[in-house]
């Protein structure tokens, strides 16, 4: 971690260093383009005259090309300078001229065109790709630790926020651009993502909604069977307030977003790059939940365990298991039945799960009974009948195991509903505890809230770190849009 840390700072500087060269040498220079459209004047017959206080550019080359007059000028001192151009056929064009400190000419605004500018969007994909390149390598070598841990949704995360944005950032290469619009162009393509997501977020707030009215059909209303109806409206929402609020402002006369060196125009684009920044940011993260909530449910474990959990929910009333309970112990007993077939290696069972206050025996039991009936050896199984929840389903199998103290480092293995797999396989790391997991399958209605549940659970387990991000984030808005700022009040 700290080894991607230093290259993203080195990198940084070094690319800092080596763009502020070059537009040092390279903006010392400039050579203005006015397309006058004629043709067949020379240019002796353009009066150029500049207005300036005291000598801040001087012109070393005028010539006309293809209907073009071309002025060659040079940085003399720091300032602001006017150039007026009189020509044939009542031809006037005027421009401003600054020259910053280091003797870097800029066009028309504070941060106009310069002759370096097109290196600025170059380094800036440059350094992109390296922060890139240095996310990927943290990912990997999280996956490579354990598929199991909610920070390689962070990394994931993060990968697919700069790729898109790198993606936005790459046709800004090719074009000759400002310092300002450069910078316009970073505050699109990390904003940019919201709106291109917009419509399949669209698209998948409506199949949440009939989704989450499935789902409370068949178990009833609740919020936290509501959670993917909610997200779907936020994601859409926080899409679609920008814009309507830009478009309102410049309709209404209550704010003045018109005036460019007014704060209100300034404040309209920060409030709006922000909120699509962070929705961008966290549709992101969502993604990255549900791609590694899809590969935990699909992965299965290797064939070499000795022990393997079954999680324990909810039973019936008469003791027995509900359909949801007992895909958990067939998917145990299957995986049992491949690994014998496969390696010859027998697996011991540990079902999971105390009584709870409207059960009438632990379902821990339950589970144990339905694997007898169904013909494993009672010496096969393992009974954890004290825990509460998920976390103690661990902990205290895990006990168990060690209690028995038959193998050094026993391999152990569990098994879930499918969607619950990614947050087991957390609790489990969590707990220092390797275990790979398989699911059972269940109906599809519960995939998209279990989906949105894993995202919150991302955000929430890690808080501090996302939002560090999103601070890191809204400052460079801030200080883009402020870059954007000054070049049109100076």
């Amino acid at each position: 971690m700290k080894k991607e840390i230093i290259a993203i700072i080195v990198s940084g500087l070094l690319l800092f260093a080596v763009g502020f060269t070059v537009i040092v040498i390279w903006g010392s220079s400039y050579t203005l383009c006015i397309n006058t459209g004629d043709t067949a004047c020379n240019a002796d017959e353009y009066t150029v005259t500049i207005d300036q206080k005291k000598s801040i550019i001087d012109v070393s080359e005028k010539y006309v090309q293809s209907g073009s007059l071309f002025l060659k000028i040079h940085s003399v001192a720091a300032g602001k300078a006017y150039i007026d151009i009189i020509g044939p056929n009542e031809y006037v064009y005027t421009d401003t001229v600054y020259v910053h400190s280091f003797g870097v000419i800029t066009i028309n605004e504070f941060f106009g065109k310069s002759s370096a500018t097109s290196v600025i969007p170059i380094l800036v994909s440059v350094y992109t790709v390296i922060i890139l390149i240095c996310v990927i390598i943290r990912y990997r070598r999280g996956m490579r630790r354990s598929l199991y841990q909610y920070s390689n949704v962070r990394n994931l995360g993060w990968i697919l926020f700069i790729a898109v944005a790198l993606a936005f950032q790459i046709p800004y290469i090719f074009t000759e651009n400002s310092i300002a619009d450069s910078v316009n162009s970073v505050l699109n393509s990390a904003a940019g993502i919201a709106y291109v997501a917009f419509p399949i977020a669209f698209i998948v707030s409506v199949l949440v909604a009939v989704s989450n009215i499935r789902l409370m059909k068949k178990e009833g209303r609740n919020w936290k069977n509501m959670l993917g109806l909610i997200l779907g409206l936020l994601v859409c929402i926080g899409t679609i307030f920008p814009p309507v609020l830009s478009e309102f402002l410049q309709r209404t006369t209550i704010v003045d977003v018109h005036y460019e060196r007014g704060f209100a125009l300034y404040a309209e684009m920060a409030a709006t790059n922000i909120i699509l920044v962070i929705v961008s940011y966290l549709e992101c993260v969502l993604c990255a939940s549900v791609i590694l909530s899809v590969k935990a449910a699909k992965k299965n474990p290797a064939f070499d365990k000795d022990y393997i959990l079954i999680l324990g929910c909810q039973i019936k009333n008469d003791g027995t298991l509900t359909p949801l309970l007992k895909g958990r112990a067939d998917r145990a007993m299957e995986f049992a039945k491949m690994q014998k077939e496969k390696t010859g290696k027998s697996i011991v069972f540990v079902p999971c799960g105390g009584k709870g206050d409207d059960e009438i025996i632990p379902e821990a039991n339950a589970i144990k009974q339905y694997l007898v009936n169904s013909g494993i050896p009672d010496s096969e199984i393992i009974t954890e009948d004290r825990s509460k929840n998920t976390y103690e389903n661990f902990e205290n199998a895990i006990n168990l195991i060690r209690e028995k103290n038959e193998i050094l480092n026993p391999k152990i293995a569990f098994s879930t509903t499918n969607y619950h797999v990614f947050r087991s396989g957390v609790i489990a790391d969590g707990l220092g505890v390797y275990a790979e997991g398989t699911g059972s399958k269940t109906r599809s209605y519960f995939w998209i809230n279990a989906f949105i549940r894993e995202f919150i659970a991302a955000l929430y387990t890690e808080r501090k770190k996302h939002a560090r991000v999103i601070a890191v984030l809204v400052l460079l808005m801030l200080m883009m849009v402020f870059l954007v700022w000054i070049s049109n009040v100076l």
